[in-house]
């Protein structure tokens, strides 16, 4: 389902930091992975499909996809009833100095 009438948006309970590769850092590779997710009636995510890459090469597409696979979230409803709901999550990567 998609947000709508009466459907109410899953709400985070447990969120999960994507990993940087080594390879990424040294890259200095920086910017925000978006994906597309299926969270269940039990409140996980059962899909992750990156919608807008940042870096497929040095493996933080799949460490966001890894990171959103460990979310938890209170389910989204209809009509009271437990649903999966189709959300988006970005997820950004930034290197700090040090």
């Amino acid at each position: 389902m998609t947000p709508g009438d009466d459907l109410t948006l899953p709400r985070i309970t447990r969120e999960v930091q994507p990993n940087y590769t080594s390879d990424a850092i040294r890259a200095k590779i920086q910017g925000i992975v978006v994906l597309e997710c299926v969270v269940t009636a039990d409140g996980t995510v059962s899909r992750a499909v990156v919608v807008r890459s940042l870096d497929s090469r040095f493996g933080l597409d799949d460490e966001a996809v890894t990171a959103a696979r460990q979310w938890r979230f209170s389910p989204g409803t209809f009509k009271g009833q437990p649903v999966p709901v189709l959300i988006s999550i970005e997820m950004t990567f930034t290197l700090t100095r040090k």
